[in-house]
């Protein structure tokens, strides 16, 4: 339950004084529907106003202040700007420039009246201009008229001095709160109190020990909860899982293990022979083998008499993987199936009483195999697949299916840096599989202007007449599924004139079925080019796809640009990834090409994706609902981790926990972070 104390700041937006429907529209689309989230709402930059007498060409470029008298108007032909035309004391011109709205500024300017006027100004030849003043108000109101405001992330319909009002108004809201960081930490570093960091962040006054108190705060929190579900997860107990090796003798491998996977196996198994329950994250590159790793710890389990379940993000994968395991596990005596939203009737009922009666050695699914008429004899593992689609809630949903809590191997293919790695896998041990399999060859990467499109399809003309299989991924379009989709349709459209049936179509708003047909018919050769929006950046396996090409390449993040690459070079043919750019690039979009072009090595594209990227991206917390970082940025995430980390020990190990006051203190922020499923786990402990 959360503590009472912040029932205040985590009350809806409404109860502020002014938000009616028209205004939480806007405060919505920016996620901002609770008092708490204006709180941590922070300005991204201040406009200084200076206060002027008299204009001088020498202020143009700042925002000014003045007091000017209107002199006389001017409207332009048909639909051109309205000007004002005024005075300061010394009878110096300025004009006052509006683009709509002509009687509005008529009344807010009348002529003769002396008004302060407030904006940037701009020279244009000889004339000095304020288009649009942000302030026209009489001089008695002017006297509140800030010199330092606070500039916030917008969205339309609600400006930075409205969302300014709403903080203030946020931060009168603020409970006093006990003091959570150390107390020689808090000294040594110079930060201030919670609230007065909070207050100097919104009202301009804040230093950088302001912001970084802050960033510490949710750095703090999230290193504690991990800390604390790594606690309870090593005060439980399991059941020990040591195989035979009968079955795992019985698989025809295609290739010799690599050492990455042989250590990576040597690892999970002293991990399931232990009474305590295992918590192992497994990294690994696109096509570097995880799967067989996870299939020879889920036979492990078997061996031992116990199940196992794989759960994937996406049904597409999920009945990838099926196939995969099912091809792999020909000729071994394990019994494998598949539970998602798609079975019905007699097949789901059928699945469901094998795994009952402990006929099923393995499932494989999605969120369905943690449904709560999913009954497992004895469940003994769990593997999660891609794990940042999937919450700590759910990782706790699952440990819930089993008498006593399963081991978990969590797999994710999007190489993460090492800090991120603590920051969200905290309380997992880690293995990397850092080499590739025999056989795997590198993709050649090129990166071209779109002008080349004809080129382009003139060459996948010629790869397909050959036999060979393309992808063609369209952009996103302002992260907007609807436009996603047209865009795809679009260009499966244009495609199709030139090779007909032989282009399929697979975006994220069609209905399952209608998807896997796509995949089918691709997978199966009858379609040798898929237009896709980003649905197939997880896990598709089709070898003899050896051609990828990313439209408006310079849109996507590096780490989904590495994802989308590794679609392509998984059978025995030469693989290349064609990247068309827009004319326009960025630095960073500029700098993010290059990297593509230069490696294939995931972990060097992670650790550039964070400098060049937000953490919460990286983490994919944003599709997630996971708790992310909003008062944190990457930087400060990578020098914060380790002395949070340090901190959450010392007051687990030597501060008595969540009991002693700087624990109980702990307990709030938390709360206040919103990283209370480890309190929750913790049974209030």
């Amino acid at each position: 339950m959360r503590p009472d104390i912040l029932n205040p700041l985590f009350a809806e937006v409404e109860v502020l004084k002014g938000i009616g429907p028209a205004l939480a529209k806007p405060l919505k689309r920016l996620g901002l529907q609770r008092v708490v989230d204006l709180l941590f709402h922070l300005p991204t930059g201040w406009i200084e106003r200076k206060r002027v007498d008299l204009l001088d060409a020498a202020d143009a470029g700042s925002v000014i202040t003045v007091v000017v008298t209107p002199v006389d108007y001017r409207q332009a032909g048909g639909r051109g700007p309205f000007r004002v035309f005024a005075t300061d004391r010394a009878g110096n011109y300025i004009t006052l420039t509006y683009f709509n709205n002509p009687g509005w500024a008529k009344k807010q300017l009348p002529l003769g009246v002396p008004k302060v006027v407030s904006g940037r100004m701009e020279q244009y030849g000889q004339d000095l201009q304020i288009v649009h003043p942000d302030y026209v108000l009489g001089p008695a109101d002017a006297l509140d008229l800030p010199e330092r405001e606070a500039v916030y992330p917008l969205s339309e319909g609600i400006t930075s001095r409205r969302l300014g009002d709403l903080a203030k108004q946020a931060l009168a809201r603020m409970p006093e709160l006990g003091e959570w960081i150390e107390p020689s930490l808090l000294a040594a570093r110079g930060w201030p109190g919670w609230q007065e960091a909070l207050a100097d962040a919104h009202g301009g006054r804040a230093g950088p020990a302001a912001r970084e108190r802050l960033a510490y705060d949710e750095v703090f929190a999230n290193q504690l909860a991990l800390m604390l579900v790594r606690a309870s997860n090593r005060r439980r107990r399991g059941v020990p899982l040591v195989g035979d090796g009968r079955l795992r003798a019985q698989l025809d491998l295609p290739y010799a293990p690599t050492g990455a996977q042989r250590r990576a196996m040597g690892e999970i198994e002293g991990d399931l022979a232990q009474a305590q329950p295992m918590l192992r994250l497994l990294q690994g590159d696109v096509g570097s083998g995880k799967t067989l790793v996870a299939l020879e710890a889920m036979l492990v389990a078997v061996e031992a008499g116990a199940q196992a379940a794989m759960l994937a993000p996406t049904e597409i994968l999920a009945r990838q993987h099926y196939e995969t395991l099912r091809r792999q596990l020909g000729g071994v005596q394990a019994n494998v199936a598949i539970l998602t939203g798609r079975e019905k009737g007699r097949v789901r009922e059928a699945t469901l009483m094998g795994l009952a009666d402990g006929s099923i050695d393995i499932l494989v699914g999605t969120h369905a195999i943690f449904q709560q008429a999913v009954v497992y004899k004895r469940l003994g593992l769990a593997v999660v697949d891609e794990q940042h689609r999937f919450g700590v809630a759910q990782r706790l949903m699952l440990a819930e299916k089993a008498e006593r809590p399963p081991h978990l191997l969590v797999m994710t293919a999007t190489p993460i840096p090492r800090t991120l790695t603590l920051t969200q896998f905290g309380e997992m041990d880690v293995s990397r599989l850092d080499e590739m399999p025999p056989g795997r060859q590198p993709i050649e990467t090129r990166v071209l202007n779109v002008e080349r499109l004809p080129e382009v399809v003139d060459g996948l003309s010629r790869h397909v007449a050959r036999g060979g299989q393309a992808y063609w991924v369209c952009p996103l379009v302002e992260e907007n599924e609807a436009s996603d989709m047209a865009a795809a349709e679009e260009r499966a459209r244009v495609l199709q004139l030139r090779f007909g049936d032989k282009v399929g179509l697979v975006h994220g708003r069609m209905k399952g079925p209608e998807k896997d047909a796509a995949m089918a018919a691709f997978q199966q050769g009858t379609v040798a080019v898929l237009v896709a929006t980003t649905v197939i950046e997880v896990g598709v396996d089709v070898p003899n796809a050896t051609l990828m090409v990313v439209e408006g390449a310079e849109r996507f993040g590096l780490a989904q640009l590495h994802q989308l690459r590794g679609r392509v070079g998984r059978g025995e043919g030469r693989s290349v990834c064609l990247l068309l750019r827009g004319q326009a690039l960025s630095e960073t979009a500029r700098a993010r090409l290059a990297l593509m072009r230069e490696t294939n090595d995931g972990f060097r594209i992670a650790e550039e994706d964070l400098r060049l990227r937000g953490a919460g991206e990286i983490l994919g917390t944003k599709q997630s609902g996971e708790a992310q970082f909003r008062l944190a940025g990457p930087e400060q995430i990578q020098a914060l981790v380790p002395v949070a980390t340090d901190d959450a020990r010392l007051l687990v190990d030597r501060d008595g926990g969540l009991q002693a006051p700087r624990g109980q203190a702990a307990r709030v922020l938390l709360y206040l972070m919103e990283r209370d499923a480890a309190v929750e786990l913790l049974r209030g402990g």
